[in-house]
């Protein structure tokens, strides 16, 4: 937690020097310095896009499971919820698809609508985090009971087959994945009043408020889960089959409902930030048919962003259909290219341009340099951890191939950078802008220090 706040405040501060859409590849640039900035500004502009992209098309599988779940609550035999089965993953590829459709295209409506979206997905996370401290809890008491605190604190469940320090090193394996994506409000910062300040606040603060809500909430599951050796785990989402057994049908439906609207209106957001950001890197000419890509609706929208994220997610999940684990490794390498984007920046602030951005609002001062240090260390750590194999002895059932996709993706990059003309990709006066703002500032304060001090006798 202390360490994705690290995280977060160093992008904040980059942020509050740049607030311009497509964010974080624009800051991987600038922190890159005039001799690396257009490497460093492919690779993250490549790793980001596809990360979120694939973020969105996991939201949806993840929608899909937690409807599909309900099927066992309710005795429903006629399909088994194995994602062994084809036929399953057949119907949880369709789900999966239609709320796609009908999450991404509330990207397609006026842009005031957003707001709304927002309040919605913003509430919804709320009350589910509300329901979830107090009525879970009580009806945990009043069913199957609380699990001790040596169960919560200390116990340990070693099912990877890895050595015990390796085991441990791989419990951050989900929170790995899950605590990224807060440099979102980077994204949509040209679209924000007094950005260099809101945009940097809306960073910092949400990995804030994802740390201070999600670690109670750890904790508290850990307290409230059932006995695990009796368990029923024939749900395509186990926490459905929690909350029935301890809320019953009725009381875990309700649950259940607020879990799926808040996922639903979270794609959505998700695709708005998403579409922001391939729209930047097509702007400045990174991806293929980045002229029509980046073209805008009447009403300044970008529509042919939001197709190409929807036609990719929708691609994505189509990796449901042959197995399982296939979209299980995109899903864990969507992870990967955030993480490692933020550390390439880091890379970057720390020994190419430590001493750029001291004139932002949101400015670390003296001690941007070493923080920028210690999330470099952390994120390679958590990028470490996402390709490691998951199972030991590894097999083709079992590998993790997230390493591989990152690959993918990388070659991809540097591809686009070597064959893609330099004079094609973001103008120099936007890519020296806050070296220019820097220069002037220093330059006024020079003449401020010349006039106060006056002509010497």
């Amino acid at each position: 937690m202390v360490f994705t706040m690290i995280t977060a405040a160093v992008l904040a501060e980059i942020c509050s020097a740049l607030p311009a859409a497509g964010s974080i590849y624009f800051w991987a640039a600038e922190a890159g310095g005039p001799k690396y900035a257009r490497l460093f500004g492919f690779l993250v502009a490549w790793w980001s896009t596809t990360a979120w992209s694939t973020f969105v098309a996991s939201l949806c599988q993840s929608t899909a499971n937690f409807i599909l779940s309900e099927l066992p609550v309710f005795g429903v035999t006629s399909l088994i919820t194995d994602v062994t089965d084809v036929k399953f993953r057949a119907v949880q590829w369709i789900v999966s698809e239609g709320i796609l459709f009908l999450a991404i295209g509330m990207n397609y409506l006026n842009p005031k609508t957003y707001k709304w979206i927002f309040r919605i997905a913003t509430a919804l996370i709320v009350l589910d985090f509300i329901l979830n401290i107090i009525w879970f809890p009580i009806a945990v008491s009043q069913t199957y009971g609380f699990q001790s605190a040596k169960f919560a604190f200390t116990s340990t469940n070693n099912l990877t087959g890895a050595p015990p320090v390796w085991n441990w090193m791989l419990s951050y394996y989900v929170t790995a994945g899950i605590l990224v994506g807060f440099e979102a409000s980077g994204h949509i910062s040209e679209e924000t009043q007094n950005a260099n300040v809101v945009a940097a606040k809306g960073i910092f603060t949400s990995a804030l408020v994802s740390a201070l809500m999600g670690f109670p909430m750890v904790i508290l599951f850990l307290f409230c889960c059932p006995d695990l050796s009796e368990f029923n785990f024939n749900y395509p989402q186990p926490f459905v089959g929690i909350y029935a057994q301890a809320m019953g049908k009725g009381g875990h439906l309700v649950m259940n409902i607020v879990c799926i609207l808040g996922l639903f209106f979270n794609t959505t957001v998700s695709g708005v930030a998403s579409s922001r950001l391939i729209w930047a890197v097509a702007r400045d000419g990174v991806l293929p048919f980045s002229g029509w890509i980046s073209a805008v609706s009447a009403n300044k929208e970008p529509r042919n962003a939001v197709t190409v994220m929807l036609v990719f997610a929708a691609i994505l999940l189509c990796t449901i259909l042959p197995s399982a684990t296939a979209f299980a490794s995109l899903v864990s390498a969507a992870g990967v290219p955030t993480i490692t984007g933020y550390a390439l920046i880091c890379f970057g602030r720390t020994f190419l341009t430590p001493g750029e951005f001291k004139n932002a609002p949101w400015s670390l001062g003296r001690w941007s340099r070493p923080l920028n240090f210690i999330a470099l260390i952390w994120n390679l750590y958590l990028a470490a951890v996402l390709f490691s194999p998951l199972q030991f002895p590894v097999v083709g059932e079992n590998f993790n191939y997230s390493p591989v996709i990152f690959g993918a993706i990388t070659i991809f990059a540097l591809l686009s950078w070597w064959f893609m003309p330099e004079d094609q990709w973001l103008p120099a006066a936007r890519l020296g802008k806050v070296r220019m703002l820097e220069e002037e500032l220093n330059a006024n304060r020079t003449g401020r220090s010349s006039s106060i001090s006056g002509p010497s006798s």
